[in-house]
């Protein structure tokens, strides 16, 4: 237990000052495995993870889902996405938010990244909001809220990373995202249309498009639709494998890229490097975040919490509160990445053991920690706003979440007392 505790005292200082929470997870694993094991064996075990995890078959889906949404988002599909919203719903009470959050959705359904939808529609959505005079608090706050559908709606780097990390089918894991990630948006268009119906001046009505305008820029997206029928229908119809559909998504999207003009020698380099650069961050922190699960596992964590709930007798429920809450926790310290990977191989045994489907839990890890994404003090999707957004104050873009926030722990209820939420597609393959 003195092991133990040094260990999580290690990493979370480190963190604190500072360092890199891959190389404070790598650390402090390495330091408590020494500790208890022998730091020969310690140093064997770090070489070996991470020689093991860096040439994982499995683990090559994650580069190819990232290189795809990078093609996406060069190939300038988030303007398309969002014209075609703002000429159904523009026109409505808070309708340029409406069309945002659409077309976040959209964009979150071929790029798997919650960061990229929010710093890419940042430069589409805001400046058409303030030309009609949204309050900036509002803008920020759809666009903000709208980028974590980037982590449930599939292809989902962080379903990815669940399915790898506890042995589940990505295939059934992508299909039970549909349900709540659709549920998100319309939850998060319904805070829209109260915010406004409250104070009508923060989203004034935009312009009402014609049919003839309507029908031109839908027929302008064909291409996120077909990058997505691509490659969910093909796992879903057994034509490839979840990497094998990473790779196609990826070279179908970079020939979508070059054919609409969008992709130049110097552009395909920048793309290759920056889609490695996000590859070696996520890969960095898998690594880190193994070896501290090494380390807690030899350290007995594991039997430690188990046997302080059953100590305190509580009902599978409980359990799953105590979860949420230490995730809220965590959430105020850490992004949503590392936190998923630091807890997943603590609290997955315990909460399957209580009977929970594992297909639904992964549901329930990511919409909690699509709530951590925006709300304070630590919202990774507001900095990356506010970096994108200099002139609108943190605080102002956090005001602007909440009513977001909300919607997100009224969908977390449903899909609590109703499971079928998440697990009817994935049961109907």
């Amino acid at each position: 237990m003195t092991a133990l505790a040094l260990g999580l005292v290690c990493m979370f200082v480190l963190a604190a000052v500072g360092i890199p929470i891959a190389f404070a997870m790598a650390f402090a694993g390495f330091l408590g495995f020494g500790m208890i094991v022998g730091f020969s064996p310690a140093m064997a075990m770090v070489g070996q993870l991470t020689f093991d995890t860096a040439l994982s078959y499995n683990l090559s889906i994650l580069p190819l889902f990232i290189l795809m949404g990078n093609f996406i988002t060069r190939a300038r599909l988030s303007q398309d996405l969002y014209a075609a919203a703002h000429a159904f719903v523009g026109h409505f009470r808070g309708g340029i938010a409406l069309s945002t959050l659409i077309a976040c959705a959209g964009f979150s359904a071929v790029s798997g990244s919650s960061l990229a939808t929010a710093a890419t529609m940042s430069r589409v959505a805001m400046p058409e909001m303030r030309r009609f005079g949204y309050a900036d608090s509002l803008a920020a706050g759809s666009i903000a809220a709208g980028g974590t559908l980037g982590i449930l709606i599939p292809p989902s780097v962080a379903l990815v990373l669940y399915g790898i990390i506890t042995g589940n089918d990505i295939g059934k894991l992508f299909m039970a995202g549909i349900l709540p990630g659709l549920l998100g948006l319309v939850l998060y268009c319904a805070a829209v249309s109260v915010v406004t119906f409250r104070n009508p001046a923060a989203g004034p009505r935009g312009d009402r498009t014609g049919w003839g305008q309507r029908i031109r820029v839908l027929g302008r997206v064909w291409g996120v639709c077909l990058l997505f029928l691509v490659v969910i229908g093909g796992i879903y119809s057994g034509f490839f494998t979840t990497t094998e559909a990473a790779g196609i998504g990826a070279f179908v999207a970079a020939v979508f890229a070059v054919v609409r003009g969008k992709l130049t020698f110097v552009e395909m380099f920048e793309t290759l490097v920056e889609s490695a650069r996000m590859t070696a961050m996520i890969f960095s922190i898998l690594i880190g975040a193994m070896i501290f699960a090494n380390f807690v596992n030899v350290a007995g964590l594991l039997q430690v919490l188990d046997q302080a709930l059953r100590n305190m007798n509580l009902t599978p429920m409980g359990v799953l509160f105590g979860v949420f809450f230490v995730y809220l926790v965590l959430g105020m310290v850490m992004e949503s990445m590392s936190m998923m990977l630091l807890t997943i191989p603590i609290f997955y045994p315990l909460v399957i053991g209580y009977g929970f489907d594992p297909i639904w839990f992964g549901i329930f890890v990511v919409v909690v920690i699509e709530i951590g994404l925006i709300t304070p003090p630590v919202g990774m999707n507001v900095f990356v706003l506010r970096s994108t957004l200099p002139d609108v104050k943190t605080s102002l873009i956090f005001h602007g979440v909440m009513p977001f926030v909300v919607a997100d722990i009224i969908r977390l209820g449903l899909i609590i007392a109703l499971p079928a939420l998440a697990l009817f597609l994935p049961g109907h393959l």
